[in-house]
């Protein structure tokens, strides 16, 4: 018989951004095992309430990305 081990290194991340009084904004939760990104998820919040977590993959994150930074290079105020 023999004995194996299998240890994780399990890593939860968890973001909020929000307005200033901190009311309305949304939290981003990633789980990273061994190193690798495993599940990132999103929640708005607005008040004391929080949506259900809509889970996203890389290409919808990076696609995220891309449209915050396409909205940020415009002027003004939102």
């Amino acid at each position: 018989m023999a004995l194996k081990r299998n240890k994780s290194n399990i890593v939860n991340l968890a973001l909020a951004i929000s307005n200033e009084d901190g009311k309305a904004g949304m939290t981003v939760d990633q789980t990273i095992i061994n190193g690798r990104s495993a599940t990132v998820q999103f929640r708005l919040i607005n008040g004391a309430k929080k949506s259900g977590a809509v889970k996203l993959d890389r290409q919808s994150c990076e696609d995220l990305l891309e449209a915050l930074q396409e909205i940020l290079a415009t002027d003004g105020e939102f």
